[in-house]
Formats: C-alpha cells, sequence, structure tokens
C-alpha cells in the first residue's frame, strides 16, 4: 500500500503469503447464489484484484456482492500483491484494483505511458500510514511520540531479531513503504523487522497494549484496530508536497491520501454497467472498517460481510447501480 502501506488485516494472513504471487495464479471465482440473476443469465465476468490487506478486501467484497446480485455479473477475485496486480492491466488478468494507495509511479507507466488503465475515481476513504505505539508508552514517555526522541528510547524496543538496534515492525514484505529510507535519513538507531502480515501486526499491537510491551510499528488507517485497541501515531517530519518525490531521500511522513481506484482501459471502454459500478462506488472509512470487523472478529465470510453492510445500508449502496 503505499503506502500501504499501506498502508490496512488483512486477515491477512489471508491474502498472501510472503513469496511473490504471479498475476494469473490463484484466482478464484466468487459464485453466485443458486437462483440470482448472474446463476441464470451472467452479463460478463470481472476480475477484481485482492491485494492483502482487509480494509480492501472489504470494498473488493461489497463490490463484488452487488455485481453479482444486483447486476447477473460473475465475478474473479484473485490474490495478488499489490505491485503485481498493475501487471494484470496488460495481460488482461486484471480488471479492477479497488483501492490504490498512491503509487505515482504505477500511475505514470500504466496510465500514461502503456495507457492500459485509467482512473475510476475515489473511493472515498483516507488512507493515512505511519508509525504507531502503544497508548501506554504515550502515557509513560510523553515526549516518546516526536521522532526526534526516538534514539533516546531506542532500547525500549531492542528484540532478539533487531540486532542491538530498536526494532521497527512491519508487516508484509509486498507493502511499498519508506520505513528504510526513513530510518536512514532521519539517523535512526532502528531496524526493520518484517512481520510477515497485516494479522502479525495487529496481534503485536493488541499484546503490546494489554500486556505493555514495547513496540513501533508501521501500519495504517481504515482499519478497525483503531475503535479495539487504544495506539499513538508518532510524529515524524511533517509531510510537504514532493518531500517524498525520491524514494531514496524520503525524510517525512507519508501524506493523507484520497484513495482511488485503477481499472483497465479495456474495462473502462467496454465493462458496461460493471463499471460503471466500480466508478460510482464510495464510502467512508466507518463503513470500510464494519465491514473489515465483521470479516475479521465476527467470523464471517467477504460475502456475508458485504451482505450484512447491503441490508442495513440500502440508501447508500442503490446510488451506485447504473440507471
Amino acid at each position: 500500500m503505499k503506502i500501504r502501506l499501506f498502508a490496512g488485516l488483512l486477515t491477512l494472513a489471508l491474502a498472501a503469503g510472503c513469496g511473490g504471487a504471479t498475476v494469473d495464479g490463484g484466482a478464484t471465482t466468487a459464485a453466485s447464489p443458486e437462483g440470482s440473476a448472474a446463476a441464470s443469465s451472467p452479463a460478463g465476468t470481472v476480475k477484481i484484484a485482492i491485494n492483502p490487506w482487509v480494509g480492501y478486501e472489504a470494498s473488493a467484497n461489497v463490490v463484488a456482492y452487488l455485481l453479482k446480485n444486483e447486476l447477473g455479473y460473475t465475478v474473479e477475485m484473485p490474490e495478488i500483491k499489490e505491485q503485481l496486480a498493475w501487471e494484470g492491466f496488460e495481460t488482461g488478468d486484471v480488471d479492477v484494483i479497488i483501492e490504490n494507495w498512491g503509487h505515482p509511479d504505477l500511475k505514470k507507466q500504466y496510465i500514461e505511458e502503456k495507457k492500459v488503465a485509467v482512473e475510476a475515481g475515489s473511493t472515498g476513504n483516507k488512507g493515512v500510514i505511519g508509525w504507531y505505539i502503544p497508548k501506554w508508552m504515550a502515557d509513560e514517555h510523553p515526549d516518546i511520540t516526536d521522532w526526534k526522541n526516538l534514539n533516546k528510547y531506542a532500547d525500549l524496543f531492542k528484540t532478539s531479531e533487531s540486532g542491538g538496534k530498536g526494532q521497527l515492525l512491519f508487516g508484509d514484505p509486498s507493502y511499498v513503504s519508506n520505513e528504510a529510507a526513513l530510518i536512514k535519513n532521519l539517523k535512526l538507531d532502528f531496524k526493520i523487522v518484517t512481520g510477515g502480515s497485516e494479522a502479525a501486526l495487529i496481534k503485536s499491537a493488541q499484546q503490546a497494549q494489554a500486556q505493555k510491551k514495547a513496540l513501533l510499528f508501521y501500519f495504517w488507517d481504515p482499519h478497525w484496530l483503531f475503535s479495539q485497541t487504544e495506539l499513538v501515531r508518532v510524529n515524524l517530519p511533517e509531510y510537504t508536497e514532493g518531500c517524498d518525490a525520491d524514494p531514496k531521500k524520503v525524510a517525512c511522513d507519508y501524506p493523507e491520501m484520497d484513495l482511488d481506484k485503477i481499472v483497465s482501459k479495456k474495462f473502462a471502454d467496454t465493462g458496461g454497467k460493471a463499471y460503471e459500478l466500480v466508478k460510482n462506488f464510495n464510502w467512508t472509512n466507518a463503513d470500510q472498517n464494519q465491514v473489515s470487523d465483521d470479516m475479521t472478529n465476527g467470523g464471517m465470510t467477504g460475502e456475508e460481510a458485504a451482505k450484512k453492510w447491503i441490508e442495513a445500508n440500502p440508501a447508500k449502496w442503490q446510488a451506485w447501480i447504473p440507471q
């Protein structure tokens, strides 16, 4: 995510292991309920890439549910790492990236230069990536939330994996991020330790607050975790326009991002009502967090959580359906 982070838990073990996925691998078809419009008269197939964090999956499942049950499409949702998904626009393996966290470099490559993808408007979600600590640490050490004081507290964050330095816990290694540059350019006595998944980050954050363990970790909002665990963001140097233009020289915080949707040029030109639905899709961080929470903590599948939200919010999604 670029973040994403991202960007956000991806039941996350759930959508992807640490190895690189291939664009054409692991595709799963979201079968339509028996008797639905899609089962009787398929309108076509829509391929929505699934990136490895649960907020993304929440958005994808809501859109997929409506495509199937309101418009009669078959939906395929291949699990593909964030950056690899863009390659699918060129190969025809991906129609939709439902939640994009910035990526001006990929937009330049696939939208401006190769002309195989187009922007499809905002998701309505505001994305924020940053470094976080459990609230108890900020209560005991009020100045720890200023990055200038992190080195003073580096010993608190040492682990068996951090090689004598403070640990900065990271998630899925496929996330596109600025952490290595930030540590180097801000001269921080810290080492990135990869937890491997969104789920690992969540578990560590929950344990750190409940058991009063020291933890500095990369995370993002929107995410349901903030409604259940008290976390405090560390203030890195303020973001200014262009301060992250050179990935190797980044020494500033992440910006707040207006998350958007990216679709293949072919899908935009020929996708008809499916494209219109994707383009119209727009909800809030609270909406996404509700579906994500049901998926992660409510024992629901993505389809079940989407159905629950759709049944409770008819006025919102009916406005997305093409006339």
